[in-house]
């Protein structure tokens, strides 16, 4: 892929990534700079309601960004190797040098390859794989194609979950939840959407998820007291939109 035109600007004490345009591919408070910033990343995390601790011990991420995820998973739980698969090397430079990324290659290792080509060869398995690769213009390209989705299930540990964000939903969003149920053999579970444009599915092949309301709520006012990550929000949106069966989250 050719090299993307990357900015960083600043307003109310927030730093924003942008490639090629104003859209915004990352932001970090600065005053709060290990914190998830933008709602979608937030939710990105929930996987914290649906397995126990001490969960994930492995997590790979597609698309470094601002680095948001990977700074969250490295500060908040310190016990989890992260592997970034980024395939611009000026992402992975402005993510260090502007937001804050560690430098610890024994827990945080960035490798500038293509995430679809990683995940179609590599024979590594996770805990948690987090989606979120995307160019310039909005597109997924090869990472939103059913071979992907396949391979990233093929390359989950027996508690996995995969974990895509999918932006526009006006441009295929239906079809790309479709492609990851039917990789999944239809374990995938659509979480209704945190903003005007990012809709977060999870999807597993293993162990299953099971999680009692109360459990979930129990679960989220701990992560909320260890790492200021709220996802009572997350939550209600769970409750409203009728995902809970008997007041329990099945997956």
């Amino acid at each position: 892929m050719a090299r993307q035109s990357i900015e960083v600007s600043e307003k109310a004490g927030v730093r924003y990534l942008h490639f090629s345009s104003d859209w915004v591919q990352g932001a970090m408070r600065i005053q709060r700079p290990n914190a998830l910033e933008l709602p979608y990343t937030r939710e990105m995390m929930a996987g914290l309601l649906l397995r126990a601790a001490p969960w994930p011990r492995d997590a790979l991420l597609i698309g470094l960004g601002a680095g948001s995820l990977a700074k969250f998973i490295y500060h908040h739980l310190p016990a989890t190797r992260i592997t970034v698969v980024e395939i611009d090397p000026q992402v992975e430079t402005v993510a260090r040098l502007h937001f804050r990324l560690p430098d610890d290659p024994l827990r945080l290792r960035v490798l500038i390859a293509d995430g679809a080509d990683h995940m179609l060869h590599a024979d590594s398995r996770h805990d948690c794989i987090l989606v979120d690769g995307f160019d310039g213009q909005a597109r997924a390209g090869a990472l939103d194609t059913l071979p992907f989705y396949q391979a990233c299930r093929a390359r989950l540990s027996e508690s996995g979950l995969l974990v895509v964000n999918l932006l526009g939903r006006e441009r295929g969003f239906a079809a790309s939840a479709e492609r990851i149920g039917l990789a999944f053999g239809g374990r995938s579970l659509l979480f209704p959407s945190c903003d005007k444009g990012n809709t977060i599915v999870f999807a597993t092949a293993g162990e299953a998820v099971d999680v009692a309301g109360s459990e979930l709520v129990s679960r989220a006012g701990h992560w909320q007291a260890v790492s200021g990550l709220n996802l009572q929000p997350t939550l209600a949106r769970l409750r409203q939109a009728g995902r809970l069966q008997r007041d329990r989250l099945l997956l």
